[in-house]
């Protein structure tokens, strides 16, 4: 007996990074057993999707079910915990407890975070061991699942070593004499369908069904067809219209009022491969994808070249809260990769008929490593954007990830095939869609903004209606009654004589009841009085930027505010007078005053000035209104990042405030957000001429290729263009050579190191200071460029830092660059040009121009480094030890000589540091001698070494950047060296081989190919050469 436990998802889990998000994955312990499931990165929704099983010994355990946060340089942090007695799960109904929304426990009561999230579970006993028992639990099965009523039949079935289907299911329709009707017979055929419909599977999957504790075999062949029979029978009689759309409908209404509470789940870690919007409704599109009568599926096999498609029909499980089906093809053969089959298991984690989204998982057990991993793909259709035509539209959004099963040293270059096979199958995925589908275009979306717009109605407040809000209560009533009747009383009082010390003009109580009412009167007008003048102040402030048109030529961005929700109420009426002031680039635009309003209504549209280049963010604070002369109180701000977010997205979004009153009552903000460029292309070709004014150098406008790179790399909007590029290092703990992009709105870095991809922005906004500092050793005799951004700014950026300072600024050391003072220039001349005003820009870029001529330089391709092509170039059996030839790399006193033999001068290298288990890395830096170069250019390396051959070898892998050369900022060098040991005394082989990642084009490829060829090859000679020469010395 067995227990499963099936992880599917969580939700709302409890932020542990400073970044507002977290790294969950799950731990799950029973005995001496563990398992855990992958890290999901930066979420608070993860989605696993994992089952695990666990041989069951003693019901007194205990099930343990940890939610961990992943931290890279620190312990793991809990976020939430469970607990489950195996012996509650024994005795529940059926051996299972389903599939349930557990609240995560804090790690003791006394904590202070009590909300830890939610996750869905499924546990519960099974009777049949996992088919692979090499994968004991750890490997997430797909359609291993025993129905808890198969426990009923388990002693029956235990008690004969071959049994029939009647006697399985424990009916007899010959024998049995309880079925003495026709009635009866009939009732009891159709129990035995229906549940040979069931079991049917378990007996005809073609694999030999695994032995009980009793010896168990399988039934012979005359006893296994009848449950065929029986099973399309039933399949015939209750799914005669299984494929139908009809059917297809029906399934989703009922598996969407199951669904209910779960979100959208976010794109997965992988990256986005598809983000379109089409003219066709959510579940029209969801039909078209995901619907057995759709001919798309079929369509995109024939284009795709796979064969042998099979779909099997859609298929509750969980008591109808999961919905999945198996779909198999014969995956088409490429150059690299013969025919192999492919198995989908497509699983629906929400439909609720707007949104859908669908977890596809495939796995290719028969290619190379096949059985190592998983391609997961996340299908997420949303409603799209809205259309002056009325239209309904869909956003489709596909990203994509590898769920790694084992561990093993090819993941690079998995991960690399992967990704280049899933970008060219998708885009046949795309065209074949286009096809049946017509996309929405994005420019359509400008002619739209002036039918939304008109569409808005501001609601106009009458001061009749201010005055209702503002005087018709208790207070103000009451107070005005009372002196209404004071003054009635006067008019009809007689004159009275003055008593003790009153005189004329001073008329005094004459009891304590008289003092009494005069108090009272005295009070109510004090309430009474603030009312009435916050009514006249109110009444002279309904003013508003909405309407006021915007101004110049550019990027103009316009604000449609249409309404809020849930706003805190900070009046002693239990009411806000909510306003909001929107600010961009440092210009701001005030709504007007919502007054005794907690969910206010505004449909005003403001509109900024033209802008020279898209604006970065937008910032948002709601205020109350308190008077013109006292400080409004916040009641939340949202900034709004348009750098991180498409302009497409944000033409109708609900923003959640943050601050403690709107966190606190859930407030949002409805807006509706557009942004177009009146200019088109000209708009990029003015601000490049107005950045060579400023940085002294004139820059080649990149190519429309370069451009859709440069923001698939960094996943920007498409209004994003590139300035320019530059190679350098990046200093961390390791150092790290890679490119540093320029933008107009940000500043980003992508490096790549034997696989290791790195790749962060942040906004020319969030930097506080720039500094240079003189080269050192440690920066390889470079100067540095250190970047100080604001506090809490570039968050998203901090795995690049090189530290984090006491104020909480992060610090960002780039070194080596070709060009220093190019280099510089531009990134000073674009930061002061973003933070600055008009005059000061002008300011500087006189200075700036002086004394600098016009330079001219190529901006290279965006090319990820990671598909670098290694071929041998050179063998050789040496007549060494292999542990004396390694001292070549040990940074001693052999590694010194031989390279100073071989002619690299002033060469300095850093001390091993482990970067992974059993893998070191190291940092080099030297310059040439004239006779290996004649331009003398230096040469800065990091190096890897690693084990191999279960200790019998070393492998060094070796990235080499060269400046100082002509070209030498088109290319990065690639080595790597095996060394193994020989069984003959003091022998070892040596292997290398020799890769370039071109960073730009140039018409010289081939030729400076062979002569860096030659060259690597001619130094490994000579080193090999002279140790040799030490060892014999030495011997």
């Amino acid at each position: 007996m067995r227990l499963c436990v099936h992880v599917y998802e969580a939700q709302r889990l409890r932020a542990m990074d400073l970044n507002g998000s977290s790294d969950p994955y799950v731990r799950i312990k029973l005995g001496e057993k563990k398992f855990r499931t992958k890290v999901v990165k930066k979420t608070l929704n993860p989605i696993w999707g994992e089952e695990f099983s666990f041989p069951i010994n003693d019901l007194d355990e205990e099930l343990l079910v940890y939610v961990m946060d992943e931290d890279k340089y620190f312990n793991d942090d809990l976020v939430g915990q469970l607990k489950f007695p195996i012996e509650k799960i024994y005795d529940a109904p059926e051996k299972s407890l389903g599939t349930v929304w557990y609240t995560l426990q804090p790690k003791s009561k006394k904590s202070k975070h009590k909300d830890c999230g939610e996750i869905l579970l499924s546990i519960f006993f099974t009777e049949f061991a996992p088919k692979n028992p090499f994968l004991d639990g750890a490997q997430p099965r797909i359609g291993n699942y025993s129905p808890p009523y198969m426990d009923r039949y388990t002693d029956q079935i235990s008690e004969s070593s071959s049994v029939s289907l009647n006697d399985l299911l424990g009916l007899s329709l010959t024998s049995s004499p309880r079925l003495s009707s026709s009635t009866e017979a009939e009732e009891a055929t159709s129990i035995i369908e229906e549940k040979s419909y069931d079991i049917a599977p378990i007996l005809n999957d073609g694999e030999t069904a695994p032995p009980n504790d009793r010896g168990l075999a399988q039934s012979d062949s005359s006893e296994t067809s009848e449950p065929e029979t029986y099973h399309n029978k039933f399949y015939e009689k209750k799914n005669k219209n299984q494929s139908s759309t009809g059917n297809f409908d029906e399934m989703m209404k009922i598996f969407e009022s199951k669904n209910q509470r779960v979100e959208v789940p976010s794109n997965l870690a992988g990256g986005v491969l598809v983000d379109q919007s089409y003219l066709v409704a959510p579940p029209d599109l969801n039909v078209l994808l995901f619907s057995p009568d759709s001919k798309f599926a079929s369509s995109l096999a024939d284009v795709k070249g796979n064969k042998e498609l099979r779909q099997e029909p859609w298929k509750f499980e969980n008591d109808g809260k999961s919905l999945k089906r198996m779909v198999t093809y014969l995956k088409a053969a490429t150059k690299m990769m013969k025919a192999v089959k492919a198995i989908e298991e497509q699983t629906y984690l929400k439909a609720n008929g707007n949104n859908f989204a669908v977890l596809v998982s495939v796995s290719t057990p028969d290619a190379k490593f096949g059985n190592t991993f998983k391609v997961e793909t996340l299908y997420c259709i949303t409603p799209g954007p809205e259309l002056s035509s009325g239209e309904k539209s869909s956003r489709l959004a596909i990203s994509w990830r590898i769920n790694f099963l084992q561990s093993t040293m090819m993941k690079s270059m998995i991960e690399g095939g992967a990704r280049k096979g899933l970008k060219e199958s998708f885009e046949q995925y795309s065209s074949l869609l286009f096809q049946n589908v017509k996309p929405v275009d994005l420019k359509d979306l400008g002619s739209n903004k002036e039918y939304i717009l008109a569409s808005l109605q501001v609601e106009k407040q009458s001061d009749l209606a201010l005055a209702t809000q503002y005087l018709l209560n208790f207070t103000v009533v009451s107070a005005a009654f009372m002196g209404l009747y004071v003054l009635m009383h006067i008019l009809l009082a007689m004159t009275s004589t003055f008593q003790g010390l009153e005189f004329r003009g001073l008329d005094l109580p004459d009891s304590f009841a008289e003092t009494i009412v005069c108090m009272v009167l005295v009070l109510q007008g004090q309430r009474a009085l603030p009312m009435i003048s916050r009514f006249l102040r109110a009444r002279v402030q309904k003013g508003t930027d909405h309407g006021v048109k915007a101004q110049g030529e550019g990027w103009l961005l316009t604000i449609a505010l249409i309404e809020g929700y849930s706003l805190a109420a900070v009046d002693s009426t239990g009411f806000s007078d909510p306003y909001i002031i929107f600010t961009c680039n440092g210009k701001t635009k005030t709504s007007s005053i919502k007054f005794q309003k907690l969910d206010p209504q505004w449909n005003e549209v403001f509109e900024f000035d033209a802008m020279d280049e898209p604006p970065s963010v937008m910032d948002v604070e709601v205020f109350d209104f308190e008077g013109p002369f006292n400080e409004a109180k916040s009641l939340g701000h949202a900034e709004i990042n348009f750098v991180k977010s498409n302009i497409s997205d944000l033409a109708d979004i609900w923003i959640p405030l943050q601050g403690k009153l709107a966190q606190a009552c859930q407030s949002m903000l409805h807006l509706k957000i557009f942004m177009n460029n009146t200019k088109g292309n000209m708009a990029m070709k003015e601000y490049l001429t107005k950045v060579e004014k400023e940085v002294g150098k004139k820059i080649n406008m990149p190519s429309p290729e370069t451009n859709t790179a440069f923001q698939k790399l960094f996943e920007l909007p498409p209004e994003e263009f590139l300035i320019n590029d530059f190679t350098c290092r990046l200093k961390r703990k390791m150092l790290l050579q890679g490119r540093l992009f320029l933008s107009a709105r940000i500043i980003g870095f992508h490096g790549n190191l034997f696989g290791n991809r790195t790749t962060f922005f942040f906004l020319w906004d969030d930097i506080e200071d720039i500094q240079v500092l003189s080269p050192t050793l440690t920066s390889m005799g470079s100067q540095s460029l250190i970047i100080v951004l604001w506090q809490g700014r570039g968050l998203d950026a901090r795995h690049g830092a090189k530290k984090e300072d006491e104020e909480g600024r992060l610090k960002f050391h780039f070194h080596s660059f070709v060009s220093f003072g190019v280099a510089h220039r531009t990134i000073m001349a674009l930061w002061k040009a973003k933070s600055l005003g008009p005059e000061q820009k002008v300011q500087i870029a006189e200075e700036e121009s002086e004394s600098k001529p016009i330079q001219t330089e190529e901006t290279g391709n965006v090319v990820d480094q990671e598909d670098v092509s290694m071929s041998e170039v050179y063998s050789s059996t040496i007549s060494v030890p292999m542990k004396f030839f390694m001292d070549l790399f040990g940074g001693g006193y052999l590694d010194s000589k031989v390279m100073e033999k071989v002619g690299y001068l002033d060469y300095t290298h850093t001390s091993w540091e482990s970067v992974k288990p059993d893998v070191y890395q190291r940092q080099i830096y030297y310059k040439f001698d004239k006779h290996i170069s004649h331009y003398r250019g230096e040469a800065t390396s990091t190096q890897q070494i690693s084990p191999f051959y279960e200790g019998k070898g070393w492998l060094i892998e070796e990235v080499l950047n060269i400046q100082g050369i002509p070209q030498s900022d088109h290319f990065t060098i690639h080595i790597r060296y095996q060394v193994e040991d020989l069984p003959k005394p003091n022998t070892c082989t040596i292997q290398m081989f020799f890769g370039i990642a071109w960073l730009k084009s140039t018409k010289n490829l081939k030729r400076l190919t062979k002569n860096i060829e030659s060259n690597v090859v001619d130094r490994l000679k000579s080193m090999s050469s002279h140790v040799e020469q030490e060892f014999i010395q030495e011997s």
